[in-house]
């Protein structure tokens, strides 16, 4: 029996040894060599302070800044462990919403955002990104559209003029990968930083 369980326990140790230490440690190795900031968060910072990365979205609620899209994720209720409470970008917790199209808790949340759309910018068209949340509720960019019809609205409360906005927004629309892969974007993070460099008037 010994003869059996000798190779199957040195196969186990030699499989975690390289599956579970070394395979591991060389892709952290070159993954830190190749692409040091990827590999790290892709972590923005201002004065030397970590204020968030560039791959998670961040919950702006000032008329001063760009909205980023609605968020599904949620956090442990402080008051009730067993229950669970909104809590916008949540990066610990990254969840979609999973609710059907007749879902009633997903008609009223995308009445509501539409309400408060209008409220902030204005009648018009809403762009779908401005309703929907994503897949995994962190996404940190919103589509031209969502970003251009909100130029306004930020331009006010900042006393900037519109087209200096609106040349801000045009300037951070990230493209698809080699023209083929993904949707023109903006980062919303990235935006309301040039805007705060921007400054106001």
């Amino acid at each position: 029996m010994l003869q059996h369980i000798r190779p199957a326990l040195v196969l186990l140790f030699v499989l975690t040894a390289l599956t579970g230490v070394a395979y591991p440690l060389a892709v952290t190795g070159v993954a830190q060599m190749a692409f040091p900031e990827q590999a790290n968060g892709s972590l923005v910072k201002r004065d030397g302070a970590v204020i968030g990365s560039a791959l998670i979205g961040q919950n702006f609620t000032s008329p001063r800044y760009f909205h980023g899209r609605p968020s599904a994720t949620s956090a442990t209720d402080p008051n009730d462990a067993t229950r669970t409470v909104d809590a916008p970008y949540n990066a610990a917790n990254s969840s979609g919403a999973n609710l059907g199209p007749t879902s009633q808790k997903l008609i009223d949340r995308v009445k509501n955002a539409a309400e408060a759309w209008r409220a902030a910018v204005g009648a018009g068209q809403i762009p779908g990104d401005a309703l929907t949340t994503s897949a995994s509720g962190l996404d940190p960019h919103i589509s031209p559209e969502s970003a251009l019809a909100q130029s306004a609205s930020v331009a006010r409360a900042r006393g900037l003029p519109g087209g200096r906005v609106r040349a801000l927004v045009a300037e951070h629309i990230e493209r698809p990968l080699l023209g083929l892969i993904g949707e023109p974007r903006v980062n919303v993070l990235g935006l309301n930083l040039a805007l705060d460099r921007l400054g106001s008037t």
